[in-house]
């Protein structure tokens, strides 16, 4: 019974995420073509047969039975229609830059989506821990915080005139005097140590990011716990489970994965011994070898969410809410962008790539969460991946639409229907065995086939 409950949960929280971001996608392609004066023949939400609509003018807005996106039919946009060649209205008699501009106005709709998304989450919610204090859980070697003498399970009691700065006060204490030098007191093994920290510059980027000072501040007191091993990787050699605990790695205790990725960073591919609890037992140390991607260093495993901490609402004034918004989208597109290019030149396994499954149970999760930054942050992440995916020159897709005609605007000349259609057709096949693989991808991940796995 719980089982089909949770699978309720996913399938309606997938069909609502997806739903609204196809269909904002949609609205961008079907606001820009009305602009131009293409005849849109129907604007959909859903797919397959009709249950209910209206007609306005021109356009037929209407329901359809699978609740899985949407779509806007203008006339003659696809290769065949060859009857509405005269057409004035058809989407082929108007000049290629404007439908180069109906092309990219569906991604550009998700960037904007993605955008006003996070800043109203900054501004209107901005959910922090509600830490009463600030304790160090990781020091990187020869930062700032290291030549300071800081050290993991320091707690921060004094920031020049600021006494016992709670988790959120601590971060905007060290940002708001980064390139400056602060008095510093730590309580360590019941004592009080004063020291001196000289901060960097570059602490305004990332949402309380305080790395390049060294200083990684504790907000979860339980050890990462392991979510999925992806396969052919440190971790799975080393015999890492789904559902395993990391107690600590050499004997540091990690609470949150930022602070070890920053620690294998430093040990530069060294063999760690990681002691792991699986199903109440302390195993014996499983030994694994860091592989390298780009400038990180990494295990091949996904971190399963944290117990949702105490949390409070800090808004932030709008502004600086729009600079949030702003960096949340740019990270998050660098990050999509980056995972491409490792897929493209094999660096990264397809194996990894999570469909329409894997997006659900994200989905359901992120509806289930206590707090709301699951939701805002998983529904912009999404609207960023179907934008960005949406670019890519591949045909069916937006960006194969511009670049075809951009070829047709370099000959000077239309490329011929047949070839068009040859093109569309060898790329909906290739399109559906991807499709195929990523379901099936997503399949072997579900709990059920993961038990029968050695």
């Amino acid at each position: 019974m719980h089982n089909l409950q949770q699978g309720v949960i996913y399938l309606a929280s997938f069909i609502v995420l997806v739903g609204v971001m196809v269909v904002v996608h949609e609205f961008g392609h079907f606001a820009v073509a009305k602009f131009f004066k293409v005849r849109v023949e129907s604007f959909s939400v859903g797919f397959g047969p009709r249950l209910f609509g209206v007609k306005y003018g021109e356009t037929d807005y209407k329901i359809c039975l699978l609740p899985l996106g949407g779509f806007v039919k203008m006339t003659g946009e696809n290769p065949g229609e060859e009857q509405h060649l005269d057409d004035p209205a058809a989407f082929t008699s108007h000049p290629r830059w404007q439908r180069m501009l109906i092309g990219v106005a569906g991604p550009i709709s998700n960037f904007i989506l993605a955008f006003v998304v996070m800043v109203f989450y900054f501004g209107a919610i901005n959910e922090v821990p509600d830490i009463k204090t600030a304790t160090l859980e990781w020091v990187t070697a020869g930062s700032a915080a290291g030549q300071a003498g800081l050290q993991p399970g320091d707690i921060v009691r004094q920031f020049n005139s600021t006494a016992n700065p709670d988790w959120e006060t601590f971060h905007n204490l060290v940002r708001d005097n980064q390139r400056q030098t602060v008095s510093l007191a730590v309580e360590r093994d019941g004592k009080l140590v004063q020291t001196s920290l000289t901060l960097p510059d570059g602490l305004q980027g990332k949402d309380y990011d305080l790395s390049p000072a060294g200083l990684f501040v504790q907000y979860d007191s339980d050890p990462i716990g392991v979510e999925q091993v992806f396969p052919d990787t440190p971790a799975e050699r080393a015999g890492l489970k789904a559902g395993d605990s990391i107690l600590a790695v050499d004997g540091h205790a990690f609470h949150t994965v930022a602070p070890l990725l920053d620690y294998l960073k430093a040990g530069q591919g060294k063999p760690i011994a990681l002691t792991v609890l699986r199903a109440g037992a302390t195993l014996p140390p499983l030994v694994a070898h860091p592989y390298q991607q780009d400038a990180d260093w990494r295990l091949g495993f996904a971190p399963a969410q944290p117990a949702d901490p105490a949390l409070k609402i800090s808004r932030i004034p709008f502004s600086t809410a729009v600079g949030r918004a702003g960096e949340f989208c740019a990270d998050n597109s660098q990050m999509i962008l980056n995972v491409l290019k490792k897929l493209v030149t094999a660096k990264v396994s397809v194996k990894q790539l999570s469909g329409p499954l894997g997006i659900a149970v994200a989905a359901g999760q992120a509806a289930q969460a206590k707090y709301w930054y699951p939701k805002f942050g998983l529904a912009a992440g999404i609207s960023l991946n179907l934008g960005i995916l949406n670019l890519l020159p591949f045909p069916i897709l937006d960006g194969g639409l511009i670049l075809l005609l951009a070829i047709e605007g370099a000959l000077r000349r239309d490329i011929s229907m047949m070839v068009k259609e040859r093109i569309y057709q060898a790329a909906f096949v290739v399109l559906i065995a991807f499709f195929a693989f990523v379901m099936f991808n997503d399949v072997t991940k579900l709990s059920i086939f993961s038990h029968l796995k050695p």
